[in-house]
Formats: C-alpha cells, sequence, structure tokens
C-alpha cells in the first residue's frame, strides 16, 4: 500500500527546469548558442525585472545580428507572430520564465 501512495505522490509533483529549454528555434546552431547564452545571462542578472532583461537582450542581438529584434519575457503569455526565417527562438529558464526573440 505504500508503495502505491508512493507513486501517486511522484506523479503529482512538478518538473521545475532549471537549465535553458528550447521549445522552437530555426536559427542556425551558432546562432542559437549565442542567442541562449546572452538570454541566460540577462535573466540570471536581472531576476524578475522582465523588461530589463528584454531591453539588454534587444540590445544585445540588435548589436550582433543588425537591428529590428524584438523579445518579450514573462511567465505567462500568448503570441502570434510574424518573423523572417531563420530568426526565431521560444525557449523557458529557470522553470516557467519563457523567452521569445524574433527578428521582423
Amino acid at each position: 500500500m505504500e508503495e502505491f501512495a508512493d507513486a501517486k505522490e511522484d506523479e503529482n509533483k512538478k518538473i521545475v527546469h532549471t537549465y535553458p529549454l528550447v521549445q522552437t528555434c530555426d536559427m542556425s546552431e551558432e546562432m542559437k548558442a549565442e542567442t541562449v547564452e546572452v538570454i541566460i545571462t540577462a535573466c540570471e542578472k536581472y531576476g524578475t525585472d522582465y523588461f530589463a532583461a528584454a531591453k539588454t537582450v534587444k540590445q544585445m542581438l540588435d548589436k550582433k545580428y543588425g537591428p529590428q529584434w524584438n523579445i518579450v519575457v514573462g511567465e505567462a503569455f500568448g503570441i502570434q507572430i510574424t518573423h523572417q526565417t531563420n530568426t526565431l527562438m521560444y525557449m523557458f529558464f529557470g522553470g516557467n520564465l519563457g523567452i521569445c526573440a524574433w527578428k521582423i
């Protein structure tokens, strides 16, 4: 009976990802790695100040890959976008923090 109770408790536990989890990406591997690094650095630096994190990521990507980047950082959002090919990334970091980066 105890084994059944333990199994049920395990099913109810939520999985918290402490590593970056890339959900959707059509970037090249080099661009993807650099973008993930910029996003992680900004999110760790600013914590819950999502506006500052998004602004920092946008400035870095604008400098590196040209202007017109858009960044959304938050915990509960839906998004439908039009983007240039090979410039979209949607990822999660630190559990439930979603980040979407794309270029118009």
